[in-house]
């Protein structure tokens, strides 16, 4: 079973993000990089899978300027066999980062396909569920278990109320949550190796996609800073305070 796994290119999520003082967007100068983690968690399981016998390759795969390689580098050292990337400008759109993985998909023909459930920089979660739509394959999101049956998945998924278990065949398209599993760090020697295994190069606008925007940036603000916590008297206050400032109950 060949599983191909998207990868995105965010910032570090241990970094503070910066906002440019025209608001245009994010400042991104000498931010340190990394994977998206949840992205790093489908390439941990997708892995785990072939560790298991389970999958035969697993192909890296993702979409944006030649910065993304790093990245690419990064999951080829935690294991996977090979990385594509599809070269386009950065910040495309879900749709149309959705409509080139099924491009891609085209000419891998995976069995699998596995992405993180969302993206921590946009906070969008949609890739996965677009693309299956784009190919017409079940879905399963929000994995936190994955189990390979013959020719099908079984995936429990959390849900509001608890734990859901569902079953789709293959191909198939999984995103992952936090809890599927704890991704290993990539050791030295594979870091090396990484340097060596197979990175393709496919043109994006060669590849009969409409790319054009569906959404437009107005403007982007920090969070408004927090306020000091306080501590209160007793429980009477407590609940006036929720009720006649907060105004929450």
């Amino acid at each position: 079973m060949k599983v191909l796994v998207a990868v995105k290119r965010v910032i570090d999520y241990n970094v503070k993000v910066r906002v440019k003082p025209d608001q245009s967007d994010v400042d991104l100068a000498n931010v340190k990089m990394a994977i998206n983690p949840f992205c790093e968690i489908a390439v941990e399981e997708a892995v785990r899978l072939k560790e298991q016998g389970k999958a035969t390759e697993v192909v890296a795969v993702s979409v944006g300027s030649d910065a993304c390689q790093e990245q690419l580098r990064t999951a080829l050292a935690l294991g996977a066999d090979k990385a594509i990337q599809v070269k386009a400008e950065d910040g495309l759109d879900s749709l149309a980062v959705a409509k080139l993985l099924a491009k891609v998909c085209e000419q891998e023909n995976p069995e699998l396909v596995i992405l993180g459930k969302q993206a921590i920089d946009s906070d969008n979660n949609q890739t996965g569920q677009m693309l299956a739509a784009l190919k017409d394959w079940p879905q399963a999101t929000f994995a936190s278990e994955v189990e390979v049956l013959d020719g099908a998945l079984k995936v429990t998924r959390e849900v509001d109320g608890g734990l859901e278990t569902v079953q789709v065949s293959l191909p198939a398209v999984v995103t992952t949550d936090l809890r599927l599993n704890e991704p290993r760090y990539a050791s030295l020697p594979n870091i090396m190796k990484a340097k060596r295994k197979p990175l393709e190069v496919l043109d994006g606008a060669e590849l009969g996609v409409d790319l054009s925007p569906r959404t437009k940036l107005l403007k982007v603000t920090p969070p408004p800073v927090r306020e000091g916590g306080e501590i209160v008297a007793d429980v009477d206050t407590l609940i006036d305070k929720l009720r006649n400032q907060a105004k929450v109950i």
